[in-house]
């Protein structure tokens, strides 16, 4: 029997106005061995916000007891008065930012997940999604076990305490033998500390230390935050256990081809992160430099869709010498529970987070800069308000291949039917946008950018590129077994 997906079509009434991107799921971050554990976790989660800004969660560790704080709504919503952290006793901690895929928000969703087992208490966050989490749960449920939440976290949980090993080390493993899918994930017991990425790599991990304190986190920017050293990554399949005598690293898991998303570096990290030995600002302007040397075009001006088309920008500018200009400002004050007052205003939808700068569009020849193309129903508003301030001409540029294919690895993304690219060519879409003309880089250019010269060798891609390319490294195991396409949390609740 198939669930049915809640999936919803276009932007809905609690997200942003013109929301149409795709979204990475969560964040996660750990610390061990510090004094002020909680307060680190929360200025890492709040580094981390872009990640997932619908929910935030902490579990602690202090003499003998876990203490867990779990809130709907951002970072700072929550966790800024201190008797919220001062309930966090102890020196490790382990935090969770989450961004819900669709349906209803709820507190049983929100993460870390901490449950008692025989071995003593474990809570676990995690980023990514088990491509076989349904036919997992299915079996789970059909054994005796009942599920507290949509999540496929949880499926983990119930794997660890079905395990017959008796270590906790060994009791994750053998559940994350059993799992399929993409991961990064931290783990906490009351003496240990776990980190774990999937052995493709697909999500990204990293490990710092501050003093004798040491971190797992997402990014390195939730490092900085708090002058923590990066140390390195954690390897694709590595599990590392930290506690009282250091750091031990294993590779509990088959080797395979390191498949790293690749857009992470487009779009999902932030600019200010390191990730697999590159920097994402960086990265992301040579992406915009390729885009340029494939498909320019004569203009006057080269005007970012802001934030994240910015750096790519300068990248296309700086390669063909056209002025780079701030030509749309974007209000960073419209957040994801903005409410649309009625329908007459809901017509006016990108002007609430975008503004022409008519100054420097007025009577030129634009070139838009933007990371990607999804439904195309903000790109259509943004040409539209360009053309309105007195462009002359809108060319548009995307510094991605067109996204043609849903991802099931733990990114929020629309049905493929609804995805532009996947049911028109590139000139269709020049048409539905209303711009002169449009332009996405290569596969090959992005590969090029990405420093591989002779770009994407189809015996053996480097990165993950499933949503350009269809090519999905990783069984979705769910979909091929009739089960439900979709991630689990995108599920009904009712099973």
């Amino acid at each position: 029997m198939k669930l049915p997906s809640i999936l919803p079509v276009g932007p809905q009434p609690n997200s942003p106005v013109g929301d149409d991107r795709f979204h990475d799921e969560c964040g996660v971050y750990g610390v061990f061995g510090h004094e002020d554990a909680a307060a680190h976790t929360v200025l890492g989660l709040h580094a981390l916000q872009h990640r997932g800004q619908e929910a935030a969660g902490i579990v602690s560790y202090d003499s003998g007891q876990f203490h867990s704080e779990r809130f709907l709504g951002e970072v700072a919503e929550n966790f800024s008065a201190q008797d919220v952290i001062d309930r966090l006793h102890g020196s490790v901690a382990i935090g969770h930012n989450r961004y819900s895929t669709a349906g209803e928000t709820v507190l049983r969703n929100v993460q870390p997940l901490f449950a008692e087992f025989a071995f003593g208490g474990l809570a676990v966050a995690h980023n990514g999604n088990l491509t076989n989490g349904v036919g997992l749960r299915r079996r789970l449920v059909r054994n005796g076990s009942i599920f507290q939440s949509t999540t496929d976290t949880e499926v983990l949980i119930h794997l660890i305490a079905m395990s017959p090993l008796t270590d906790v080390i060994d009791r994750l493993v053998d559940a994350l033998r059993q799992a399929v899918g993409a991961y990064s994930l931290v783990a906490l017991t009351k003496d240990i500390l776990i980190g774990v990425r999937d052995p493709l790599g697909v999500r990204p991990l990293v490990l710092g230390q501050l003093g004798e304190a040491m971190i797992l986190a997402s990014e390195t920017c939730a490092l900085d935050i708090i002058g923590a050293e990066f140390v390195r990554d954690i390897s694709p399949g590595e599990l590392v256990v930290i506690d009282d005598s250091g750091v031990r690293s294993m590779f509990p898991f088959p080797k395979s081809p390191e498949r790293f998303c690749v857009f992470e570096y487009i779009y999902f990290a932030r600019p200010d992160s390191v990730i697999e030995g590159a920097n994402v600002y960086e990265a992301r302007k040579r992406i915009g430099a390729e885009l340029a040397r494939e498909n320019g075009v004569d203009a006057d001006v080269v005007i970012p869709v802001p934030d994240s088309g910015t750096p790519a920008a300068m990248g296309y500018a700086s390669e063909t010498g056209i002025p780079f200009e701030l030509g749309i400002i974007r209000n960073h004050y419209v957040g994801r529970t903005f409410i649309e007052p009625s329908a007459s205003i809901r017509h006016l939808g990108v002007k609430l987070k975008h503004n022409a700068n008519r100054y420097k569009i007025a009577n030129k020849r634009v070139i838009l800069v933007d990371d990607s193309i999804v439904r195309g129903t903000t790109s259509t508003k943004i040409v539209d308000m360009v053309r309105q301030a007195g462009a002359t001409e809108v060319h548009m540029r995307i510094a991605s291949p067109p996204t043609a294919h849903s991802c099931f690895y733990g990114v929020d993304t629309p049905e493929q039917s609804e995805l532009l690219a996947a049911c028109n060519d590139v000139d269709a879409m020049r048409k539905m946008i209303g711009v002169d003309s449009l332009a996405f880089i290569s596969i090959d250019g992005l590969y090029r950018a990405m420093g591989h010269t002779a770009g994407r060798n189809d015996a053996l891609p480097q990165y993950c590129d499933a949503c350009f390319t269809g090519d999905y490294p990783i069984p979705l195991t769910d979909r091929e077994d009739g089960e439900a396409p979709q991630q689990l949390s995108l599920l009904a609740e009712s099973t």
